[in-house]
């Protein structure tokens, strides 16, 4: 669970850097990265790689120390604030409407899906505690 949780908080990140808007008004097309819409939009934004950051550092240097509770805790809050953000993104783009044609991305819903995973596997190192030793 350990690993499928950091696989997916790598793919978070390495998404917000890579385009996850697509605008298009007459002809003319341009992107727009979560790191755009974070220095020009939305400085909320930034929490999303901050807190998988921690996550990524949090599970690599305490891989087999730390208690798989702490661990699931830490990647369950940061995966609910990094998906009520994107969450919240996707509704601001599909709610615009006019002459500009605004779309998501692939990568928007891969960092999506991602997220949705880094809850689920969160929650389940947290339901699943320790095994209590057979007699």
């Amino acid at each position: 669970m350990r690993r499928i949780n950091l696989s997916a908080a790598i793919i978070v990140v390495v998404c917000f850097f890579l385009p996850w808007i697509q605008v298009s008004c007459a002809g003319a097309k341009d992107t727009l990265s979560g790191l755009d819409l974070a220095r020009h939009d939305d400085s909320l934004l930034w929490l999303i790689p901050l807190m998988m950051c921690a996550v990524l550092i949090f599970g690599l240097l305490r891989m087999r120390r730390a208690s798989p509770q702490i661990f699931g805790v830490l990647s369950a809050v940061s995966g609910v604030v990094v998906l009520f953000l994107l969450n919240r993104e996707r509704g601001r783009v599909q709610g615009e409407s006019g002459l500009i044609a605004m779309n998501l991305t692939g990568w928007f819903w891969l960092a999506l899906i991602s997220a949705i995973v880094i809850v689920a596997t969160a929650a389940a190192m947290l339901f699943r505690g320790r095994r209590a030793p057979e007699n």
